[in-house]
């Protein structure tokens, strides 16, 4: 049991609040929050996005969990995010430790502190909510007194980075095996906590779901590659399974969401539509980890966007997954959803939509309330060589083809989002992105008979990531990175006829070395994470905050003493023999099928999203005991017209 006490620190935190900028954000109690007594739960979860609360607030996997842990009524799950510096300073100073913003209570005091991990550059952050909360930085020091730090989010599928700061980590989805946790430590409680925090962590690794680093040895050969990751006591597996929830039906949170008190990053509800990917990116992890498709039904998807209308009062819902406009039943679940709240002020929105799914029937569905903002698509690549090596398969005639509906259906701006660095990439394929936006204004200006047609372009740097064909692959150093922005940049702003109507936007590359050194890391890269917290490091993922001098500092001091640096872990190619940091961390994907298909990407080969062809065996299905789950299901919404702004009744 944890000796920090768990009473509200509000009243020391209030009187700093005058002084530090957007203080509501620290505040709490917003619509749908819910408040517990202490005293009358067993099992507490203290649970965290480590970011800023106007960014972590709509965070869905945390919103999820915090509403299933909160149906059970002997479970507590309040809600911290990370606090900017200018607090962080003042709690210092005044001795007021990392806080819940549901009860203000200690985290220290909890029984978890569950982190969710969108991406490897809140690292730092984590290590500042640690030490705020009086909790030790390395899980070694910590007693049966602390809580335990549980990672979770796409970033936890390489955990080896921060293995050091973590007591364990969970692959995958987390609404099973949140709840199969809490019932594991509500009886280890019952239980009077035998073994206190070393036979509780056992029982969790050997359930074979949960990872606990401190279980596994790491064995380095003399050039710096891992020879072998090991056990190093009976009981705990070889390898570690992620977590698929099978029918999202069963699961329909959140039922009600947040509504934040500050402006946050999404004013809106959002519902998750279906989850998982198989077009086969080999670039994106998401789509990759999150295998196999699994959708959720259309009556299923009526009743959330009701329920999120009622209970928050949104007015934009969301309907979200990685690529929106490919559920089955798309073209009903939009023409459904605007008939029923035609009339009223709710709008729909698909956040990711892809070129050769998008189609302007679904478009005007979508903007029938009369919002009609710019549309976004992605091609990724800028030639269609460079798309075949990526596996987008989406040709120039499918792009032109969907920007020439959308201008001539009243369309005015379109976003196009490309990645550089990509592997096999020349200067030429990012060239050809400009020529394509060229061609967009040009057949826009055509069709529309107007030359107030705009087209943005934004690109971000290529990550290669753990669980994806291009987990081998080299990445592209910054200086290189930067000098094709900047030819891209030059070829853009010297054309006369098209550049003006041109927007470019762009990343340079430093951040994205940064990143690839924590996303393809091993537990050495931990000293680095740690040397840059202490120099100062926090919010990363901000580019008014980070500083790549001293990232490359730190990590220089911190492996000065290892066969490895920088470019060992961002710029190498690694060989299929190499053992690589998350081979034990079980994804479901069939290591030499992701190998086969990097072959493919290095020979232009393209391959079929497995939803509509046979099986090619990438190893999700049999292995993880699940399957493809996609409609139609024969159903439909039956809209009842709205009346004024009211919300009509939902039937099936």
């Amino acid at each position: 049991m944890s000796a920090v006490k768990a009473e509200s620190v509000f009243p020391r935190l209030e009187a700093l609040l005058p002084l530090v900028q957007k203080p509501i954000q620290y505040v709490g109690g917003e619509l749908n929050a819910v408040s517990k007594e202490w005293e009358s739960t067993t099992v507490r979860w203290a649970l965290m996005y480590p970011d800023a609360y106007e960014i972590g607030v709509p965070n869905q996997g945390v919103q999820i969990l915090y509403e299933i842990l909160n149906e059970q009524p002997d479970v507590l799950a309040e809600r911290t995010y990370s606090v900017l510096s200018d607090l962080e300073s003042l709690m210092r100073e005044h001795d007021v430790p990392q806080f819940t913003v549901d009860g203000h209570r200690p985290v220290g005091a909890f029984d978890v502190l569950g982190l969710s991990f969108a991406t490897e550059l809140g690292y730092t952050n984590m290590l500042t909510a640690l030490d705020l909360a009086g909790i030790p930085l390395h899980a070694a020091d910590r007693s049966d007194e602390h809580p335990i730090v549980l990672a979770g989010g796409h970033a936890a599928f390489n955990p080896e980075p921060i293995a050091g700061f973590i007591d364990a980590a969970v692959l995958g989805d987390g609404e099973q095996v949140a709840l199969e946790i809490t019932n594991l430590i509500r009886q280890f409680k019952a239980e009077g906590s035998p073994g206190g925090r070393e036979q509780l962590l056992m029982r969790l690794a050997q359930t074979g779901g949960v990872y606990v680093p401190a279980f596994y040895d790491v064995e380095y050969l003399t050039d710096g590659r891992i020879k072998r990751v090991v056990p190093n006591r009976p009981g705990v597996p070889w390898r570690v399974s992620k977590h698929t929830v099978t029918d999202l039906d069963a699961w329909p949170y959140p039922k009600k969401p947040l509504v934040p008190l500050a402006e946050s990053v999404h004013e809106r509800a959002s519902v998750e539509i279906f989850r998982g990917c198989t077009r086969g990116c080999r670039f994106c992890q998401a789509g990759m980890i999150t295998r196999p498709v699994r959708e959720r039904s259309i009556t299923g998807i009526g009743e959330m966007v009701e329920q999120a209308l009622q209970s928050t009062g949104f007015e934009e819902v969301g309907l979200l997954s990685l690529s929106s406009a490919d559920h089955s039943e798309i073209k009903d679940i939009a023409k459904g959803l605007a008939d029923r709240y035609e009339g009223t002020n709710t709008s729909l929105s698909l956040p990711s939509t892809r070129v050769d799914a998008f189609n302007i029937d679904l478009a005007n569905e979508l903007s029938r309330s009369g919002r009609r903002s710019g549309l976004t698509f992605a091609p990724e690549g800028g030639s269609e060589r460079i798309r075949r090596v990526i596996n987008k398969m989406v040709t120039e005639e499918d792009l032109i083809r969907t920007v020439t509906a959308a201008y001539g259906a009243g369309w005015r701006q379109v976003k196009l989002y490309f990645m550089c660095g990509l592997p096999t990439e020349t200067d030429e394929d990012v060239l050809q992105i400009a020529r394509l936006a060229r061609e967009v204004i040009k057949t826009g200006r055509e069709v529309a008979g107007r030359k107030d047609i705009r087209c943005t372009v934004s690109i971000g740097g290529f990550v290669p990531k753990p669980h994806t064909p291009f987990q081998w692959a080299a990445q592209l150093d910054h200086e290189t990175t930067d000098a094709r922005l900047m030819k891209l940049r030059n070829d853009i702003r010297d054309d006369r006829q098209f550049g003006k109507a041109i927007g470019f936007r762009y990343h340079d590359g430093k951040p994205g070395i940064v990143e690839g050194l924590l996303s393809r890391g091993d537990r050495r890269v931990g000293a680095v994470i740690e040397a840059v917290w202490r120099d100062g490091g926090r919010f990363d993922g901000w580019s008014e905050h980070f500083s790549f001098e001293r990232w490359m500092r730190c990590a220089g001091k911190a492996l000065q003493d290892q066969p490895v640096d920088v470019d060992w872990y961002t710029t190498r190619e690694r060989e299929f023999s190499e053992v690589l940091p998350w081979d034990h961390l079980d994804s479901g994907l069939d290591k030499d099928w992701l190998w086969e298909d990097w072959q493919d990407s290095l020979n232009d080969v393209e391959v079929e999203d497995c939803r509509w062809t046979p099986c090619f065996d990438c190893g999700v299905c049999p292995q993880m005991g699940t399957d493809i789950e996609i409609g139609p299901t024969g159903k439909q919404l039956l809209p009842l017209t709205a009346v004024g702004a009211g919300v009509a009744t939902l039937r099936a």
